[in-house]
């Protein structure tokens, strides 16, 4: 399969940028070090831009053509590619305490139901709480086919464009009033978390960006390539807003980020995401060495990666301490030594099973209907699609 190397570069960014934060539950990096780590947060905003143009230009490709929306296929596609490594991870969680990087952990049943970011006890239930991203993702797959599917019966730039705003000016408000309501009562909890940060409702910003992407490269496909003949200057752009951004975000929990920063923080990272789907920009034209296998096992490495940091300061974290570079050589090769295990054994072969019934499917469909060169319905992964 084709990729692009501007999205592998910035799903590393965005995967290595997330793991540097959370070093903070092995003691983080120092304090030489701690500019690399303060917005590492911001990896998921990444990740969510990436899934809103990825996924939708897989969804919006079949209902552009007119062809009918394939719910089934595109669930299962999305089950076989989530679900079994996060069960894997899930159990260990769950009948292996000793393997969690905080004693508490939320019911089994939040995690395999995803409404884990929507109940949790986040002051006494801390471990694997990172899965509160893939709970977001969740929500999305199950409901943006049906909204897109809805938005394209008649098609209108008008109502799209509608839609997109509104979700940003709901998130916009949403965040103001929970802050402003939580700040004056100051609930004996960690309401910015629970109430803010993590909700669904209030974390849309990065999806609907990359979603408008999406539409934009399907839909109006001579603007797309005009704007991408312009791709380096948006990359500028792009790094520009997102310095404008995380001055915002020098208070991370206070209101004026939550308020305004999410999305304005979207927004640049869609000018990035932008220029890295052109190959003829700065950073789509080369293949940075390495960025390829990390990208590849990105999602392995996020659901494992605080098991592997916890390991190896249980194990060794007592002969580690001032011994910076050493300590970051050894928590990163288990890292990585982790997240390669999940994926190799657990996660490409559940994708490559998938490949195989979708093949299958694809021979039946043809041989049952006599037409060999039938489209298959965009359920196969093309370029855009290869990383999911």
């Amino acid at each position: 399969m084709n990729r692009l190397p501007g999205l592998d570069l910035l799903r590393t960014v965005a995967i290595v940028w997330v793991m540097l934060f959370h070093s903070f539950i092995v003691g983080g990096l120092g304090p030489d070090f701690a500019w690399l780590s303060r917005y590492g947060w911001a990896g998921v905003d990444i990740f969510f831009v990436l899934s809103g143009f990825l996924i939708g230009t897989q969804v919006l490709r079949p209902l552009q053509r007119g062809e009918p929306l394939p719910f089934g296929v595109f669930y299962a596609r999305r089950a076989w590619r989530i679900l079994p490594a996060f069960a894997v991870v899930l159990a260990l969680y769950v009948l292996f305490p000793a393997l969690r990087e905080a004693p508490g952990l939320q019911s089994w049943w939040q995690f395999a139901t995803f409404t884990l970011n929507l109940l949790i006890d986040y002051d006494r239930n801390q471990a694997f709480s990172h899965a509160w991203s893939l709970c977001v993702e969740e929500h999305f797959y199950l409901v943006f086919p049906w909204l897109a599917w809805w938005l394209t019966r008649r098609p209108s730039a008008a109502r799209f464009v509608s839609v997109c705003a509104g979700v940003a000016m709901l998130g916009i408000a949403l965040r103001t009033l929970v802050w402003l309501h939580d700040a004056a009562t100051d609930p004996p909890r960690n309401w910015y978390i629970e109430d803010i940060y993590y909700p669904t409702w209030m974390r849309l910003d990065g999806l609907s960006t990359g979603v408008a992407l999406a539409a934009l490269r399907v839909y109006r496909a001579q603007v797309w390539a005009r704007l991408q003949a312009r791709s380096n200057l948006l990359l500028f752009g792009g790094v520009v807003v997102s310095c404008l951004a995380f001055w915002l975000f020098r208070d991370r929990t206070g209101l004026l980020a939550n308020a305004l920063g999410w999305p304005l923080l979207s927004f640049a990272f869609g000018l990035l995401v932008f220029a890295g789907a052109d190959r003829q920009s700065l950073i789509g034209r080369w293949r940075v060495p390495g960025t390829g296998w990390l990208a590849a096992i990105s999602y392995s490495l996020y659901l494992s990666h605080k098991i592997a940091f916890h390991v190896v300061q249980t194990s060794f974290g007592v002969s580690l301490q001032g011994r910076g570079m050493l300590a970051f050589a050894m928590y990163a090769a288990a890292v990585l030594l982790l997240g390669a295990a999940l994926h190799y054994l657990v996660e490409r072969p559940f994708l490559r099973l998938r490949e195989r019934r979708e093949s299958n499917r694809v021979r039946r469909a043809q041989a049952d209907e006599g037409s060999p060169g039938q489209d298959r319905c965009a359920c196969v992964a093309g370029t855009a699609e290869s990383l999911n």
